[in-house]
């Protein structure tokens, strides 16, 4: 009895928390845009019984769905989300591996402060610190005085509200993490293997390629996803960071839901980003467990 409590508690959580919003968003994903409140129908009167339950179902269509595939505007932004998440998922592991190496390098009293350093981002309001990137890369910022103050440039760069500023801040803001991943599969590894690599002649690069890499491939994919995951649906960072030109599907809607108010089609875009996220989400599992079933 208590190991099926315990067993369904997360499933009690999960179908309370991702299920039942899904299938509503779902439902209004189907209806049909409305002027009233809630914005949508049909709407669901269970006094009426099964007829109108049966009358509620024949109004629900796909036409939200066949009109995401119609417009460019959508499939672009789909499109651009993927392309900006893989591109800054990439330079965030550029940046974050050498990081993650050198943590799991240094001496051991070193590494509890370096840990802290890595994750003392978190303790400030994630807002914030994009308002800050914002002070920083502004025409009369920080960066741009400081290059004009060295004698860098002659006139102001244009960093704010362009794609650079977007990669800039999602590779800020998503650092961590990719570098804690990686640094606990370095920081377990047997550093008695990078030995007798180079007693059998290996070179210190050519070890790190043989042996280093391969056994922090599960903490480079775990950092990987869940740098990916969150990105392709980011919001703040685009809209704060990014210009007009900036185009993701996360601005895309929230306009549908805010601005234009039309609550079908914005779930609709919700629903297809979702399904998109699966993917990515099933093969972190599947990593997960692997490495899981591989420590066991």
């Amino acid at each position: 009895m208590r190991r099926a409590v315990l067993i369904g508690i997360p499933y009690l959580w999960l179908v309370a928390l991702f299920l039942v919003p899904f299938l509503i968003v779902l439902k209004i994903s189907l209806s049909d845009i409305a002027l009233a409140r809630p914005p949508y129908m049909p709407q669901l009167d269970l006094s009426e019984g099964l007829s109108g339950l049966f009358a509620f179902l024949a109004e629900l269509d796909f036409e939200n769905f066949v009109f995401l595939t119609q417009d460019s505007l959508y499939w672009k932004a789909y499109l651009s989300s993927l392309q900006i998440a893989f591109t800054a998922t990439f330079i965030t592991l550029l940046v974050g591996y050498p990081i993650a190496y050198g943590m799991a390098r240094a001496a051991q009293e070193w590494r509890p402060t370096l840990l802290m350093l890595v994750i003392l981002p978190f303790w400030t309001s994630f807002l914030i610190r994009v308002y800050s990137w914002m002070g920083i890369l502004s025409n009369e910022g920080v960066l741009n005085q400081l290059l004009s103050w060295l004698g860098v440039i002659d006139a102001p760069l244009q960093i704010l509200n362009t794609n650079t500023a977007v990669y800039i801040g999602i590779v800020y803001t998503y650092l961590p993490f990719m570098i804690l991943p990686i640094y606990s599969a370095l920081e377990k590894m047997d550093e008695s293997l990078l030995e007798a690599a180079e007693d059998l002649g290996c070179s210190r690069l050519s070890a790190f390629w043989l042996v280093t890499l391969p056994l922090s491939k599960s903490g480079v994919i775990a950092g990987c996803f869940l740098v990916f995951i969150p990105t392709l649906g980011e919001f703040v960072i685009p809209s704060l960071l990014g210009g007009s030109q900036t185009l993701m599907i996360g601005k895309i809607l929230w306009e549908e839901f805010f601005s234009n108010r039309d609550w079908p089609v914005a779930s609709a875009v919700a629903v297809i980003l979702l399904l998109i996220l699966i993917i990515p989400i099933i093969l972190f599992q599947r990593n997960e467990q692997k490495q899981r079933e591989a420590e066991g």
